[in-house]
């Protein structure tokens, strides 16, 4: 236990909590984001993050100390988002940093957080990478990865035992990331029960989707089955696209990030049934903690949570109990 504290001492106290900060200073969280080219998604978390924020700051702040967002656009560019990484942590003399959508931008601000030593929490990026192949002591993610989200959906996947899948996926670390997570498990799954399986692969570009040809493709390539990592726009597209051609009909699809309200409700009576998909089912959680959450998101925003609200509101918490873990854990 000894050991365990330094270490998360030196990662964490030195980093925020460093004795001779002023008291009275704020606690700066440095948010950085691609908000205005995936506005679905963030812009609700913005939200959760705004709630969160402002529930602690009520209930006291840290240690003391109020809390602040510093928050600036990254334009889902990795080169730009190192730049904006940089200017929280010199002009703005950030605590900690977090935030980032695109899995490319979190694996340049992990980077980033390595050389600079400091702490980096990875809200929305997917991508294993981040905290596998790439990881360091200052970089921690928030939600599942591709890995996980993918693992939700293949043991369903696996026991309809189809041989031929389709798969599409954005043509970039997230969608890669998903596709050869779903291809490992489907095929240690099926190699296990005897039967075999082949994969069709299509990447579109992100935001770029052309759906016709897309979904034709997939159509003459025979497929049993099909599995899907696009999201937002490109998810709309391709669903229109699949009914107008009967892409999906008799077939199972698989989609991740499926059951987002972000990407689900722009579809209204178009959205598929039958899919399976990861989500959030906001109306049907009924847990105590969601039950408060609900409550007051809906109080303050009049409107329900989206996945983002979610996530925007978790990371702040994470952070603020970052800030107390280092008192927590070393008095153990």
């Amino acid at each position: 236990m000894k050991r365990y504290c330094a270490r998360l001492g030196g990662t964490l106290g030195v980093v925020l909590l460093a004795a001779g900060i002023a008291s009275g200073q704020p606690i700066k969280l440095g948010e950085l984001n691609s908000y205005k080219t995936f506005p679905a998604f963030l812009e609700p978390y913005k939200k959760g993050m705004e709630l969160a924020v402002e529930e602690i700051n009520a209930s006291g702040g840290l240690l003391g100390r109020s809390l602040e967002l510093v928050v600036r656009d990254d334009t889902g560019n990795p080169g730009d988002a190192v730049r904006v990484a940089e200017e929280l942590i010199t002009r703005e003399k950030v605590d900690l940093l977090m935030g980032t959508f695109s899995s490319a931008v979190g694996l340049a601000i992990a980077d980033f957080a390595r050389q600079r030593k400091v702490l980096f929490l990875a809200s929305e990026p997917l991508t294993d990478k981040i905290v596998w192949e790439n990881g360091n002591r200052f970089t921690f993610r928030l939600r599942p990865s591709t890995y996980m989200q993918t693992a939700m959906l293949v043991p369903i996947a696996s026991q309809l035992h189809k041989r031929r899948w389709a798969i599409v996926y954005p043509d970039y670390e997230y969608g890669k990331s998903a596709t050869a997570a779903f291809k490992q498990q489907m095929i240690a799954r099926q190699a296990a029960g005897g039967s075999g399986i082949e994969f069709v692969e299509i990447a579109v570009p992100l935001g770029k989707i052309d759906a016709g040809p897309v979904v034709q493709a997939m159509i003459d390539s025979k497929p049993d089955a099909i599995f899907s990592s696009l999201f937002a726009g490109d998810l709309s597209k391709f669903v229109r696209e699949g009914e107008l051609r009967g892409l999906f009909k008799d077939r199972p699809v698989f989609n991740l990030l499926g059951g987002e309200p972000e990407y689900l409700d722009p579809l209204k009576e178009e959205a598929p049934s039958g899919w399976y998909v990861t989500g959030y089912p906001w109306s049907a959680i009924s847990t105590p903690e969601h039950r408060r959450f609900l409550d007051a998101y809906q109080a303050k925003y009049k409107d329900y949570p989206r996945q983002g609200s979610v996530v925007g509101y978790s990371v702040v918490m994470s952070a603020a109990a970052a800030v107390r873990l280092p008192e927590r854990v070393c008095s153990i």
